[in-house]
């Protein structure tokens, strides 16, 4: 086979492209016929240069790869006409519906037919269950504050009494960044930096994004947190109690039962993790709540007065509490949703049954 052979499968895709004109499917015949990896002209003529003799194949291969590059040039102008090309059917005169003449892009468009449907999106879970929390705190008189996902070590750890050996300042729990920051592993430092700002009375909930370094079923490296605080004078232990209960019978319901343990935080003292009533077995016992009848779902405690004595207030003064749960966790009870991971999936199918 020699170059003479080229040139006439040139001639012919010349020939036979011109007769398509800007009709789109027949620049698509002769793509498949020329171009088409299968069969097309094009490979049959790359196999046929293994055959040839080797003072044959540098002047064959120099010229199929010129007659490649035409054709493929040649089908994408081609191609593109054939798209761009407006043809307007009827013109001047209306159509049977007394709508204007029909104007198509490539093939001819009916614009009277309805459009196509645009998927609508909803809420997600997480948000839902976080804009639900803070309408509670709000008619209770709190306010919402925000802080930094980026934090110093003061803020996160040091204020909050958290000592430098401690198992959470460990780079296997946290997120270190390289000018000595951090990414924040609780919403609690925004807590340090209100009492910093102001004096009591302080009321306030701090919902968020913060960070771990922590994956699976349960755990994610990113997760939603809120936090409540409250600092004044005469602040007890039963406050704290009668505001969770209240909290918890109107997030959950009236019938849900809550129990305070014995627990421990570097940051309260007297500290108290708190329990519910599954919401799914009424306490008969089940594989959510582990067959004991109750589902741990927030940490709480009476704010500890080295962490007054840290940010500037009186502790002989003011006392107060603090409490803080998992968003995340709290949507997935609600919403019987078994794996943390689908919150952050991005999967309509999920969302979509919140619209």
């Amino acid at each position: 086979m020699s170059t003479a052979r080229l040139e006439e499968v040139r001639r012919a895709f010349v020939a036979e492209l011109e007769q398509a004109g800007t009709s789109a499917d027949g620049v698509e015949k002769v793509r498949v016929k020329f171009a088409g990896q299968r069969s097309g002209k094009l490979k049959e003529l790359a196999e046929a240069l293994r055959a040839l003799p080797n003072d044959q194949k540098r002047d064959y291969g120099r010229a199929l790869n010129e007659l490649k590059q035409e054709i493929e040039s040649r089908l994408a102008e081609a191609k593109q006409a054939a798209v761009t090309e407006i043809r307007v059917k009827d013109p001047g005169t209306a159509n049977a519906k007394g709508h204007a003449p029909t104007v198509a892009v490539g093939r001819p468009v009916d614009v009277t037919l309805p459009g196509l449907p645009v998927a609508r999106g909803a809420e997600h879970p997480v948000h839902i269950v976080r804009r639900r929390i803070e309408e509670i705190f709000l008619r209770m008189g709190y306010d919402v504050e925000a802080g930094p996902e980026v934090e110093d070590d003061w803020h996160n750890f040091e204020a909050l009494n958290i000592p430098p050996d401690h198992p959470a300042r460990d780079d296997q729990d946290t997120f270190y960044l390289a000018d000595g920051h951090l990414l924040r592993t609780h919403t609690s430092p925004v807590q340090a930096r209100v009492m910093e700002s102001r004096q009591p009375p302080i009321r306030i909930v701090v919902p968020g994004r913060v960070f771990r370094r922590d994956s699976d079923l349960r755990h994610s490296p990113m997760f939603h947190q809120i936090e409540g605080l409250l600092v004044d004078e005469g602040i007890t232990f039963g406050h704290l109690k009668a505001t969770l209960e209240a909290f918890l019978h109107e997030l959950f319901s009236d019938r849900v039962a809550v129990r305070l343990r014995p627990g421990y935080f570097p940051f309260t003292e007297p500290s108290a993790e708190v329990d519910i009533s599954c919401i799914f077995c009424a306490q008969k016992g089940c594989g959510v709540c582990s067959g004991s009848g109750w589902i741990e779902i927030l940490g709480s405690g009476m704010v500890d007065p080295r962490v007054f004595e840290a940010v500037g207030i009186d502790a002989g003064r003011y006392t107060g509490f603090a409490f803080g749960l998992g968003l995340d966790r709290v949507a997935m009870l609600v919403y019987g949703i078994p794996d943390l991971r689908q919150l952050f999936a991005g999967d309509q199918r999920l969302t979509r049954q919140f619209a």
